[in-house]
């Protein structure tokens, strides 16, 4: 009687046994894009500006008693040869070159004489992570008004992407260096050691590097014009 009820219990979990079974490892790559403003977008293609953060993850299923191996291959254009090889099962990279970058995930599982693989003919039947990243711009204006209208106070890039470097200085006409600042999304308020300085004419130097390769050497006049109000006329009729 005992025997019947455990061949019964036997003959009851075949099924299970062979759902196991049929289980195999498996990935699903997935990118999350970090943005300028610090929020996220997950995404398998994206096309943004440089300097741009992106976090990979290989999302593996069903390893089980398997052994994994990842090859995380980055390679830009139409070139099959990555330019950048990672292993880890999820890693993080920082995109600062323009053009149309492809990420795909080598994996490799590996159970005893059992090997399955996701190399060249998983990505021939299956599309690759896309990232884009736009050519660089960089404009500077000739004047601002530090008024405190709240329109135009800062001196700062007029409009600006991909830029992988970036520094600019201020000097005063006799060649003194008023301010310098590193991030194109700021600039010069107009003050030197926390005093306005007067109005007139100053100069900038910025020296930037963008994501295509581009280099800038600005150099320009900036006017510095405090009584100009919204109407274009001067309250010291300057």
């Amino acid at each position: 009687m005992k025997i019947n009820k455990i061949f019964l219990l036997w003959v009851a979990l075949l099924p299970f046994h062979h759902a196991i079974a049929d289980e195999t490892p498996s990935i699903s790559p997935t990118a999350v894009f970090i943005k300028s403003d610090g929020t996220e977008e997950e995404s398998t293609k994206y096309s943004g500006n440089a300097p741009l953060r992106a976090v990979f993850s290989a999302n593996p299923s069903n390893i089980g008693a398997y052994t994994a191996a990842y090859e995380w291959r980055f390679s830009l254009g139409t070139e099959d040869t990555p330019y950048l090889v990672r292993h880890e099962e999820n890693t993080e990279y920082t995109f600062n070159k323009a053009g149309t970058h492809k990420i795909e995930l080598y994996a490799t599982f590996i159970s005893g004489k059992d090997t399955i693989r996701f190399t060249e003919e998983y990505w021939a039947e299956n599309t690759p992570i896309s990232v884009t990243i736009n050519e660089s711009i960089l404009e500077m204006p000739n004047a601002f008004s530090p008024n405190g209208d709240s329109r135009n106070e800062v001196y700062k890039a007029k409009k600006y992407q991909s830029l992988v470097e970036f520094h600019a200085y201020i000097f005063n006409r006799w060649g003194q260096k008023l301010f310098e600042w590193d991030n194109p999304a700021e600039g010069w308020n107009g003050k030197y050691k926390g005093q306005d300085v007067k109005q007139g004419v100053y100069y900038v130097l910025v020296k930037a590097k963008g994501a295509d390769g581009r280099v800038y050497n600005i150099r320009k006049d900036v006017n510095l014009l405090r009584g100009y109000t919204e109407t274009g006329r001067s309250e010291n009729n300057y």
